[in-house]
């Protein structure tokens, strides 16, 4: 029976090590793979580890994790074992208030905390980055420290330092020689615990950092779209890191006991400057990486501040574009216009946006930005026509496209019959034949200019008698075909196939056929959302000169070619569309690349204030529909 039992918890045991590693060892491998997928390998490279190296975005957010996980940690644990000798030695009425207060953090949602920091440093007008982050990062570690330290505290005999200054000591000693050393487990196992917390917070750090500062965590949350594989390249690394890490702390002290017996204390004491020397090697290179200095260029020493979607980005063109001007470019990224438009009705003060056709409409309906000074644009020449002069910003006085395309279907050519395709059009996604086979995206614009166009209205329709209908056929779907409604993950589940259809954008489709050859992409004749995202220069821009520079180098063609081709959307720039989509282009036979400009059918998405909130509380009724079907 007991030989059963150990075999049982050693089966346990290998299972546990194998779920928690084996995800580790995958990143670890795709980390060196030739390709952009995260699921197929091509081959060995060192392509993305290049890639991290010459990211500034990256190893940016690589010095800022370290070294403000490095500096709370110290101050945390300082102020932390400070604070809990003293509450040792307060009355007890005292020391019981203080133990709910510094368990609250702790239990509190981290939310409500990172919401607390943020109205914290909002309400005292201090500028969000990262001062604010590392003030963050002191005040919520410092109650695990004292959590680590208060129980060894507490078994130590109440008399030791009284004890010691009886013999002579001062406070000061008492504190150094006797207490501190009693304590030091408790120490160094909240100090731990305060560096682990730092390095790996998310929630709070993202509502309490500005000015373009991000750790790791806030920036494979940008990449959520699609994350880039060389992020596998730098979470490698971090493991070495930490690992290498882990090793010294747990060899160092053995090494040092052996060491006891051949040399004397001084000696030993010398590893620890070593140590931190290696440490502040590893950090001036990090930091030689994020300060590379140049010849004088036209803008030297000054600061472009872009504010655009995640991964949406070539991926030279950032330095690219600091090298032909001298420039820092500090980019924040967001995932929904929604986003971005409270941080710009905020004051928020950024040179570039980034923001869909309709976010631009109602950016300059309520006088947000700024008219573009077309005598320093030498690009617009370059655009294809049917980018310009859209129907949000006629003439294009206040944007310029960035790319455009489509919403379309992606379907598998092994499950769907094209001809079903052709005949039902969106209403496919009411066809049983596919019950939970599908996916609906998580947008109310997209999935209510689905419906709308599949009974035949316009996307643009403020008809409230229209609306409701196309709310009744959402419901229809959702309590029906059980689709799985989901947003960016759809593009690496549709590319290996998951399911036989699903809503898409077109650029996103481009990817999946790239990736998977056995899938395609339909555009119904009822029509469709033509959209493009375009750059824009708000009114409060610091910078607009170099800010026209930008919108200039990122419509050229080096600059346009490296984004389209990059990204996976289409360029507004002609010659690097017909490039890319032509004989041996990247994207050649990808119908999905190209967007449809022949049907009179499709529209573009024109703002209005009413209907938006409208259709945004039917598409809240329609997942609570979704919802309850599934139960």
């Amino acid at each position: 029976m007991k030989k059963s039992k150990r075999t049982f918890g050693k089966i346990l045991m290998i299972l546990m090590i194998v779920f928690f590693y084996l995800p580790i060892l995958y990143m670890v491998i795709f980390s060196f793979n030739d390709g952009k997928s995260l699921t197929v390998f091509t081959g060995f490279s060192l392509r993305w580890y290049q890639h991290m190296l010459d990211s500034h975005d990256m190893m940016e957010s690589l010095y800022t994790t370290f070294s403000i996980a490095l500096i709370a940690t110290f101050i945390s644990t300082i102020a932390g074992t400070i604070a809990a000798i003293g509450l040792s030695k307060s009355k007890k009425i005292i020391r019981d208030i203080m133990d709910q207060v510094n368990n609250l953090p702790l239990m509190n949602p981290e939310i409500v905390t990172a919401i607390g920091f943020m109205l914290l440093f909002i309400t005292f007008k201090i500028e969000k980055g990262y001062v604010t982050m590392l003030l963050a990062h002191i005040a919520f570690c410092i109650p695990y420290v004292m959590l680590s330290v208060m129980p060894k505290i507490r078994s130590l005999d109440p008399n030791l330092a009284d004890a010691a200054m009886d013999l002579g000591a001062t406070p000061w000693q008492a504190l150094i020689k006797v207490i501190v050393p009693e304590i030091t487990p408790g120490i160094i196992s909240g100090s731990l615990i305060a560096f682990t917390m730092s390095v790996d917070d998310f929630i709070i750090s993202y509502f309490v950092t500005g000015s373009g500062v991000k750790n790791l965590s806030i920036m494979v949350y940008t990449m959520s779209k699609r994350v880039n594989p060389s992020i596998n390249a730098i979470s490698t690394l971090v493991v070495v890191i930490i690992t290498i890490a882990l090793i010294i702390i747990n060899v160092g002290p053995l090494f040092m006991a052996k060491q006891a017996k051949r040399t004397d204390i001084k000696r030993r004491r010398a590893l620890v400057p070593v140590l931190v020397a290696c440490c502040a090697m590893v950090g001036v290179i990090i930091f030689a990486n994020l300060n590379e200095t140049s010849n004088a260029l036209p803008y030297e020493g000054e600061t472009l501040y872009v504010y655009n979607w995640g991964e949406y980005t070539g991926e030279h063109i950032i330095q690219d574009f600091e090298a032909a001007t001298g420039a820092t470019v500090v980019m924040e990224n967001f995932d929904s216009n929604e986003q971005m438009y409270i941080k710009v009705a905020n004051g928020e003060a950024y040179d570039i946006l980034v923001p869909s056709d309709y976010m631009i409409q109602r950016l300059i309906d309520e006088d947000y930005l700024q008219k573009l000074d077309h005598s320093k644009l030498d690009c617009m020449d370059k655009l294809a026509d049917a980018v310009k002069d859209l129907p949000y910003d006629r003439g294009n006085q206040y944007s310029v496209p960035y790319f455009w395309g489509t919403v379309g279907i992606v379907y598998d050519k092994n499950k769907v019959d094209i001809e079903d395709l052709e005949k039902e059009g969106y209403n496919i996604f009411l066809d049983e034949k596919y019950c939970g086979d599908i996916y609906l995206y998580d947008s109310e614009r997209d999935s209510f200019m689905m419906a709308l166009k599949a009974l035949g209205y316009s996307m643009n329709t403020d008809n409230e008698q229209e609306l409701t209908e196309a709310y009744n056929w959402l419901v229809q779907c959702v309590q029906t075909m059980k689709p799985e409604i989901v947003t960016d993950e759809i593009i690496d589940n549709m590319a290996q196939g998951r399911k036989a259809l699903g809503l898409i954008y077109s650029g996103d489709a481009a990817y999946v056929m790239a990736e998977n050859e056995d899938m395609g992409f339909y555009l119904p004749e009822s029509g469709t959302n033509l959209w493009s995202d375009a750059m824009v220069i708000p009114k409060n821009a610091k910078n607009p000169e170099l800010a026209h520079e930008f919108i200039n180098f990122v419509s050229d063609y080096d600059g346009a070619y490296d984004n389209s081709s990059y990204v996976g959307y289409t360029s507004p720039n002609q010659e690097v569309m017909d490039d890319l989509y032509g004989p041996g282009g990247d994207y050649e036979g990808i119908s999905a690349y190209m967007p449809r400009t022949d049907n009179d059918n499709d529209e573009v998405f024109v703002y209005n204030e009413e209907t938006r909130k409208t259709i945004s509380n039917m598409w809240s009724k329609v997942k609570i529909a979704a919802s309850n079907a599934d139960k």
